[in-house]
């Protein structure tokens, strides 16, 4: 496995994920291992941040008092480019099969990725 590469987790707006040498598979988030085939030969890459939403869900109710100042806020099922599925914030009105783009933004005091409208 490669050194990681820095991303959101790590305060930098960069969305990472893993690609396995022995089957191909790619995965997001980081483990020691492929999740398809057990291979510990990963590769890391950056996202281009670009994909499709897949499912939406919007937040009305705050889960922790950190929360409460971004309810109402979407938490979204995005099918990233580059063939892996993430969870993230997006924008209130994203629907099923619209084109998302990612930016970074601050909520609840954490960098996170957040997906918009693909122009």
């Amino acid at each position: 496995m490669s050194g990681p590469i820095a991303d959101w987790t790590k305060g930098a707006e960069a969305i990472v994920y893993q690609v396995c040498s022995a089957c191909s598979a790619r995965q997001y988030f980081r483990r020691s291992f492929c999740a398809a085939c057990g291979s510990t030969d990963l590769t890391e890459n950056q996202a281009t941040g670009t994909g499709t939403i897949y499912a939406t869900s919007l937040v009305c109710r705050a889960a922790t008092p950190e929360t409460r100042a971004h309810v109402p806020y979407n938490i979204i099922l995005v099918d990233a480019e580059e063939g892996f599925r993430m969870m993230a914030h997006g924008d209130n009105d994203l629907a099923i099969g619209d084109k998302v783009a990612a930016r970074f933004t601050q909520f609840a005091g954490r960098l996170v990725p957040y997906f918009v409208k693909a122009k």
